[in-house]
């Protein structure tokens, strides 16, 4: 059992992040996390596996208790034997180079007879059928695959309580599909199930209860029969994403049928390898329509990334040649032209303060045009905050605000709303609309098919080997 009594905890010297908590949670539940980004999911889930107040440093007062086990007068390794996690970016957990080893890691850890961690290893790969993902290079496995090895991990360990930090933002409709199958195995064994989530709709089958949370606070907890009666209009007032799955291959894009196409960019003999590896990819042409919003479709794993990275010019082995006009952008001109925001925006936070961040993205520095880019991202109150130390959602935004503040003709996002709630995903959809209107063309890697349908003009479909298709 979890028991929150009167728990607040402040990051440092920052306003409290979360406060008055009193929660209780039963062996056995599955419950649901919710509210809008920045809210307090994390903080509160971190209570639970003792990276606050023993990783993250701050002002802990109340009472968090695991099994019985008081958290915060309690040590790691200790915690751990009853608690495993599974973080929003799997890569933040790995500690070995093959799955095998990384599935015994945890075990190891413990101190288990080999004998045993053998054991273990061969019922979690029964029971979750991933057979074919063991003695695998870790850095060879799609984003999916990552998060069923992380998944897996946990398994394998001897918890009775598993904590999940925004499990499916990176996961096309598969990879979810295939998350919801270990929730059921876990719910099955009568594991406790924390769900911190802005996706809501693929964890509705099996959850026992839902809690939201607003401004560091719980708000209300739902009974389940209680959260699935909630209608889409009373979700996404909470600042939440709709209850219906859908399934980004099967959405059918709107256009403008009086918009008239007036130019498209060519890609020519676009071609790349990861050494000693085949090729990812293949292009020898692709037409792009210039001035619009292109989705970037298709499975964990078949190239999506890559090409925006070729795309952009990061990937100088790869050659490929793009024609705008009659002016010809080779690698050199391409990273001149087109900003790219990463998938994982820790890859591209430098400064000191989210108002530098901006700023060093401007060709000329802008104070107050910085500052009305980070008023139109809510993220104002946060302009003197260093980058780090904001929420993933937060962080997702700052690298919004640069991409803006760099006015590139062309701007590639990757997976740009992955941790956000339904508001923030609504303006990044706005923000892309605004780009196009501004005669900026966006091409957007996604998952998110409530952000394909609210924004996105074109489709282009990636697929596992090699070939794309344009819709």
């Amino acid at each position: 059992m979890i028991c929150f009594n009167n728990v607040s905890f402040r990051y440092g010297k920052g306003n409290e992040s979360i406060k008055g908590i009193n929660l209780t949670i039963n062996k056995g539940e599955v419950i649901l996390v919710c509210g809008p980004s920045g809210c307090g999911k994390t903080t509160l889930i971190r209570c639970v596996n003792g990276l606050v107040p023993h990783f993250y440093e701050g002002e802990l007062d109340g009472s968090v208790t695991v099994n019985g086990i008081e958290i915060k007068e309690t040590s790691l390794k200790k915690i751990s034997r009853h608690v495993g996690t599974v973080f929003q970016n799997p890569r933040s957990q790995f500690f070995n180079v093959d799955t095998t080893s990384e599935l015994a890691f945890g075990c190891e850890n413990l101190g288990m007879h080999p004998d045993e961690i053998e054991q273990r290893i061969n019922d979690t790969v029964n029971r979750h059928g991933l057979g074919s993902l063991m003695d695998r290079s870790i850095f060879k496995l799609s984003g999916g695959e990552k998060q069923k090895i992380a998944c897996a991990s946990v398994s394998v360990e001897p918890v009775d309580v598993i904590i999940l930090d925004e499990p499916s933002a990176n996961l096309d409709h598969k990879a979810i599909c295939e998350l919801r199958k270990m929730i059921e195995v876990w719910k099955e064994e009568q594991k406790t199930i924390l769900i911190a989530e802005h996706r809501i709709s693929y964890l509705l089958p099996y959850i026992t209860g839902a809690v939201l949370m607003k401004d560091g606070e719980v708000v209300k907890q739902y009974s389940a029969v209680d959260f699935k009666a909630l209608s889409t209009q009373e979700l996404h007032s909470m600042g939440l994403r709709s209850a219906e799955m859908m399934d980004p291959e099967e959405i059918d894009v709107e256009r403008d049928e009086n918009h008239i196409l007036l130019d498209k960019m060519i890609l020519s003999n676009m071609k790349f390898a990861y050494k000693k590896e085949e090729p990812v990819f293949d292009i020898p042409r692709m037409e792009i329509p210039v001035g619009e919003i292109i989705a970037v479709i298709g499975t964990n794993g078949a190239g999506k990334s890559t090409f925006l990275r070729c795309l952009c010019g990061l990937e100088k082995r790869c050659k490929a040649t793009l024609r705008l006009g009659d002016e010809i952008w080779k690698n050199k001109e391409r990273r001149q032209n087109i900003y790219l925001v990463m998938q994982d925006v820790n890859h591209q936070l430098f400064t000191d303060s989210v108002l530098e961040e901006v700023m060093i993205s401007q060709e000329r520095e802008d104070k107050d045009a910085a500052l009305k880019i980070l008023e139109s991202l809510d993220l104002l109150e946060y302009a003197q905050r260093h980058p780090l130390s904001l929420s993933g959602g937060q962080k997702q935004r700052v690298s919004i605000a640069s991409a803006i503040a760099s006015e590139r003709k062309i701007v590639l996002f990757d997976e740009p709303t992955s941790g956000l709630d339904y508001r923030h995903m609504l303006q990044v959809s706005e923000i892309c609309k605004k780009l196009k209107d501004s005669g900026k063309t966006v091409v957007i890697v996604t998952h998110d098919a409530e952000l394909i349908k609210s924004a996105c003009t074109h489709i282009i479909h990636f697929q596992k080997i090699v070939g794309t298709s344009m819709e």
